[in-house]
């Protein structure tokens, strides 16, 4: 089942696109033109589209994003499901999985989130599918929601088209519930193993989400972060390459002899005479034939000086990679003279503001996750969860970005608007100490025990003094 006949031609050209992104990504595909012809040339490769990208993803997702489910005057039911959602994940490996995943979709452009129900170990599966291993249709008068989605993959790479093996997988809404199909075919399109056969999940949603990367309205495909860094990088490897052979050059500079025996050069089949390492010693005589009185030996040097404008051209081509991204590019020394976490903040916050852009688009995918494990776990009976409709929850999902923060001049401010009574002290104790309302609740009710045994002794030692 090769993906010629079917996919239309663009989808294909898309497909070797994207693939051409994740070479690039990975330091290939990023030759230039050579115009040397009497040497060969260096072919040094420095590759900063990497180094770029995996710090947009940490940016977005090394401190994990924050979940919280908030249901109004059930904090029992509220406590079971943060835990169940907490241990989903954990299971999963989420936090592992979304930096990964995160990546696939700036490379890639796009990425689907997909769940399924386990029925054997009781559990919900979580995984993040590059779009090289999807296609999906989206609704028509809708392009945010899917009327299907298309999963696939080689399981078995063969020159014979017939040895070759693929797995399918199409979810669709059919009579306003999801069936899906999955079958295993070889490389000409035979059905081999048909594994689902238009089941009924008893959904009324397809277990899949997917978000594209800087998508304008309507937009099915997104857009690569690679693509903007691919020239730069191209220009960058070319003039630290020239550069390694400018300074070979220079160290082996060019020899010329005049009026030297050519036996004393080279030998009758082509083979120098001569050695050119270090210490060496020419014995070399005149020749016969020429008109002058002695032999020379001379080389002809180069006093170009280029050190600070080639320093500057490769600066000008890392300073646009990083302004592509609107990634601060900063030094050590930079770093040494910003003193506060505002400063850092401040310096942060065009490339803050970009991924911010960003997670427009990942915070409803990952709300919608949230609400999809809640509604599945209750349809496979997972997890015992408590009857409570999903209308009824506040489901937040935050970002968490690693940059430091004035935390002591924060808690102070806080404290302070305990003491004015526009915080509360559970709110405080929820935030500082990072535990759920209960938790706050129970330390709460500690206070005011050991605040009253306190009252109670010092009124006994009053009342003793009195005596």
């Amino acid at each position: 089942m090769e993906l010629h006949g079917l996919f239309p031609k663009d989808r294909l050209e898309e497909m070797n696109e994207i693939i051409n992104y994740y070479k690039q990504y990975e330091g290939e595909e990023l030759d230039w033109i050579k115009t040397t012809t009497d040497y060969v040339a260096t072919e040094k490769k420095t590759n900063y589209i990497k180094k770029l990208i995996d710090e947009e993803a940490r940016f977005m997702f090394s401190k994990p994003p924050y979940f919280n489910i908030d249901v109004e005057g059930n904090e029992e039911a509220e406590k079971k499901l943060n835990k169940y959602l907490k241990r989903t994940l954990k299971k999963n490996l989420f936090n592992n999985d979304i930096i990964k995943a995160t990546k696939d979709f700036l490379i890639g452009k796009r990425i689907a989130l997909k769940l399924v129900a386990n029925k054997a170990t009781k559990k919900i599966e979580i995984a993040f599918i590059p779009s090289l291993e999807f296609v999906f249709v989206p609704k028509l008068d809708n392009v945010k929601e899917l009327e299907q989605i298309i999963f696939y993959y080689q399981l078995e790479d063969n020159a014979i088209r017939e040895n070759q093996r693929f797995w399918k997988q199409k979810y669709y809404i059919k009579d306003r519930y999801c069936y899906v199909y999955e079958a295993i075919y070889d490389g000409k399109g035979n059905v081999l193993k048909i594994i689902k056969n238009n089941e009924n999940t008893k959904l009324t949603f397809i277990p899949c989400y997917v978000i594209m990367n800087d998508a304008l309205t309507g937009d099915t495909k997104g857009k690569s972060d690679v693509k903007p860094l691919v020239e730069n990088q191209k220009a960058y490897n070319q003039l630290t390459s020239e550069d390694i052979d400018t300074i070979i050059k220079g160290m082996n500079r060019i020899i010329y002899m005049l009026n030297v025996d050519d036996d004393d050069i080279m030998e009758e089949d082509g083979t120098p005479k001569i050695s050119y390492k270090a210490g060496a010693i020419w014995n070399l005589s005149k020749d016969k034939d020429a008109d002058e009185d002695k032999a020379e030996v001379n080389t002809i040097g180069s006093d170009f000086g280029y050190d600070q404008r080639i320093e500057n051209a490769l600066d000008r081509i890392l300073t646009d990679m990083y302004n592509s991204l609107s990634i601060p590019k900063l030094n050590t020394d930079d770093l040494k003279a910003l003193t506060s976490s505002k400063a850092i903040k401040a310096i942060y916050q065009q490339f803050t503001s970009c991924i911010e852009e960003k997670m427009t688009s990942w915070i409803p995918m990952l709300e919608w996750m949230v609400e999809a494990i809640i509604e599945m776990s209750r349809i496979y009976k997972i997890g015992n969860l408590p009857n409570v409709d999903i209308e009824d929850m506040e489901i937040t999902v935050q970002n968490q970005y690693p940059l430091p923060s004035d935390e002591y001049e924060e808690k102070d401010n806080d404290m302070k608007e305990v003491n004015a009574q526009v915080m509360s002290r559970k709110k405080y104790i929820e935030k500082w100490q990072n535990v759920p309302a209960d938790v706050a609740d129970e330390e709460l009710k500690q206070i005011q025990l050991e605040k009253q045994f306190l009252e109670d002794s010092y009124s006994q030692f009053e009342g003793t003094i009195d005596v």
